[in-house]
């Protein structure tokens, strides 16, 4: 009986495994096309980014001039974030328009 049971739960397992990675969220199919979509859009505002980059660097220039050092500490981490985050948005449009990235 323990057998059945275990052979049981090992098979339900498996087919569990098998209907959750055979289709993947992402390849979603459209009715008009018929084909798989695997492909994500990435969009950003490459200018917003860069103008709240220098509003922070502004911003941190004018609390260091005033005094108030940890304040503008802050601001040049947020902008460096902000870098980051834009450097990372541009490579991966690069990369999205490469058939084939690496």
């Amino acid at each position: 009986m323990t057998k059945r049971i275990s052979a049981l739960v090992v098979s339900a397992a498996i087919a569990g495994g098998f209907f959750i990675t055979s289709v993947p969220a992402h390849a979603a199919t459209s009715a008009e096309q018929g084909q798989v979509s695997v492909k994500a859009s990435v969009t950003c505002d490459k200018n917003q980014l860069r103008q709240q980059i220098d509003e922070l660097k502004n911003k941190a220039a004018k609390l260091k001039r005033l005094g108030q050092t940890a304040a503008a500490r802050k601001a040049l981490s947020d902008a460096t974030a902000l870098e980051k985050r834009l450097h990372a948005c541009i490579k991966a449009e690069e990369d999205s328009s490469k058939p084939f990235p690496g």
